[in-house]
């Protein structure tokens, strides 16, 4: 067999039994009916799972699909639109979870591999390569999302809430939504922000944020530039759109800015962003007009 499919054949094995589909039920004409169903992966051995926000917002009940067929009730632990992200927690014990990557550490071009239950097909499997990084797109509920992987790795309705994982089986990413009438556009949160969201919604049931009012694209920043702005940097961050009267706007942030550092502290990736997101803001950009 060639190398190509036998690391394809490793990292699902590696991932494959913590894949689960979701079922989202609600209560229509008095009685509980499925619409619609998603998937989710775990990430712990006592219960909780990642998913998104959309495919269990509003529900009356959440059933749960394991891989070998179990079905479970699950508990909604806390939700956040704005990531389009949400835990659930189901009461069983001795799972095998999935293991976090590090998205920090994805290049454009590296081979990801999506795994979920488009249109009702359980643990169906998709390969593509990170086609860019660092992407802002609008989400289901309209909120502008950041952190987001952009893959060429097909996804389908069914697949939100399936992990992205890498060569290695390692989760880099939750699938979130694809562009429709679009072919190889498709998306997933970063893992490392959403271990930050993950964490907040298991401590308080939200996530506290601050809220700045641009979109971004995580670049590579070449000599020349380092070298004028004076900056260690390797990446940055190009604000793509400032929206008006927001907090970016009001502080002189240009649309074709470069944000490279946050309250005095490096910044590379859009992760390290949102980490710092909940802190006093103090932003350094070089304007490049």
């Amino acid at each position: 067999m060639d190398n190509y499919s036998q690391t394809i054949i490793n990292a699902v094995d590696t991932v494959k039994s913590a894949v689960v589909k979701i079922d989202r039920i609600i209560n229509k004409n008095n009685k509980n009916t499925s619409e619609g169903s998603g998937s989710g992966f775990l990430i712990s051995s006592d219960g909780f799972l990642f998913t998104n926000s959309h495919v269990v917002n509003k529900a009356k009940a959440i059933k749960v699909a394991l891989h070998d067929g179990t079905i479970c009730n699950a508990e909604l632990v806390g939700e956040d639109t704005m990531t389009d992200l949400a835990i659930l927690k189901i009461s069983a014990s001795e799972f095998a979870p999935t293991i976090l990557g590090d998205s920090d550490k994805l290049k454009v071009g590296q081979l990801v591999i999506a795994i979920g239950n488009p249109l009702g097909f359980q643990h169906t499997v998709t390969s593509g390569i990170v086609s860019a990084l660092g992407r802002t797109m609008q989400s289901f509920s309209g909120n502008m999302v950041d952190s987001m992987i952009q893959t060429d790795a097909a996804l389908n309705p069914g697949n939100s809430g399936g992990p992205l994982v890498n060569a290695d089986g390692e989760v880099v990413g939750v699938n979130t939504a694809m562009i429709n009438g679009a072919q190889g556009l498709c998306f997933a949160v970063s893992i490392n922000t959403a271990k930050e969201v993950a964490s907040q919604l298991m401590r308080f049931g939200k996530v506290k944020r601050a809220f700045l009012g641009f979109q971004m694209q995580q670049i590579e920043l070449v000599p020349k530039l380092r070298s004028v702005a004076e900056v260690p940097n390797h990446s940055a961050l190009f604000i793509t759109n400032v929206e008006v009267n927001s907090p970016a706007e009001k502080s002189g942030i240009l649309s074709g800015d470069i944000l490279y550092s946050f309250n005095d502290q490096m910044i590379e990736t859009t992760d390290q962003l949102f980490k710092l997101l909940n802190s006093d803001v103090s932003i350094c950009w070089c304007n490049t007009k």
